[in-house]
């Protein structure tokens, strides 16, 4: 997924707000999921959320207004109620990798309590850890 970055994702400085990557990483993961036929709006009102539940993220170089940003995401890990998340930004003019980050979620029901990943998000995520396998 692509993303420019504009002013107010920036501070005084000109440079991307740390925790503006978690908005784009966010809308990534949504992404993700809906360009594979998954709404994750559809998944919460069937009972199926799905909160980060840990977050490794490293930033090794800024992000500047006008940048047209690229945001990676791949599944790396998948148990029976959460999965885990590569994610990296990169910036399209000079393929430089900005902030990689691991992420961790569970999938749980509105009251919170864990339960298993439902079967078509299971299926995707299979898929794609078949496709990305080394």
């Amino acid at each position: 997924m692509d993303v420019r970055v504009y002013y107010e994702d920036t501070d005084a400085g000109g440079i991307v707000y740390h925790a503006n990557f978690l908005k784009f990483f966010e809308r990534a993961r949504t992404e993700f999921f809906r360009e594979r036929g998954l709404s994750v709006a559809e998944l919460a009102a069937q009972g199926h959320v799905f909160p980060v539940i840990r977050m490794e993220i490293d930033l090794k170089s800024p992000a500047r207004h006008d940048d047209l940003l690229s945001v990676i995401t791949r599944p790396v890990q998948l148990a029976a109620a959460k999965f885990t998340m590569d994610q990296q930004i990169v910036r399209r003019s000079d393929n430089r990798l900005l902030v990689a980050a691991r992420i961790t979620l569970a999938c749980v029901a509105p009251d919170i309590k864990a339960k298993r990943i439902p079967l078509d998000v299971r299926r995707v995520l299979e898929q794609e850890l078949l496709i990305t396998a080394p």
